[in-house]
């Protein structure tokens, strides 16, 4: 018998609002409701929509922050997310916790040119408790629960494969 071990990778369902985890033997290691972008898929720059194809995580920022620390250009600013400064900001499109920084890996679809995922800031990162999840609403990037967005940034590494479809 041989046994083949395959490469952690993350799956992104723009249909079901899901992101999988399966560990290096392709089962399901963890599952968790997200929330893509509320103008839908497409690669193309200023689209507001979340790009689909293969992508790897490019970088992983974050590492040790908070829980609801707010970051701004991949820099924590010193606030941490409350109901108060939601309430202070409540057109703020808030990026919190962790960011995994995606990048594109088809050239001509997501990467390079006008298509290029990581150029246009592509992330899988935290969002506010009061966010809904399992349903459009973002601007282009893949939000998720805080404390799940901890656990699947302390579970992958930088170059893990992405492949978000529709």
């Amino acid at each position: 018998m041989i046994w083949v071990q395959l490469a952690m990778r993350i799956e992104i369902s723009i249909s079901n609002q899901t992101l999988t985890l399966f560990d290096n033997f392709g089962g399901v290691k963890a599952k968790y409701n997200v929330s893509t972008a509320a103008n839908g898929a497409g690669c193309e720059k200023n689209s507001g929509c979340t790009p689909l194809g293969q992508h790897i995580i490019r970088a992983k920022i974050g590492a040790g922050a908070a829980e609801n620390t707010v970051f701004v250009g991949r820099r924590p600013t010193g606030e941490i997310c409350t109901p108060e400064l939601m309430a202070e900001f409540p057109n703020r499109d808030l990026i919190l916790t962790r960011i995994l920084w995606l990048s594109g890996t088809e050239v001509g679809f997501n990467r390079l040119g006008n298509v290029d995922t990581m150029q246009r800031y592509i992330y899988i990162h935290g969002t506010p408790d009061s966010t809904e999840l399992g349903k459009i609403g973002s601007h282009g990037c893949v939000r998720m629960r805080n404390a799940e967005m901890i656990e699947l940034f302390d579970l992958v590494d930088v170059g893990t494969s992405v492949v978000i479809s529709e």
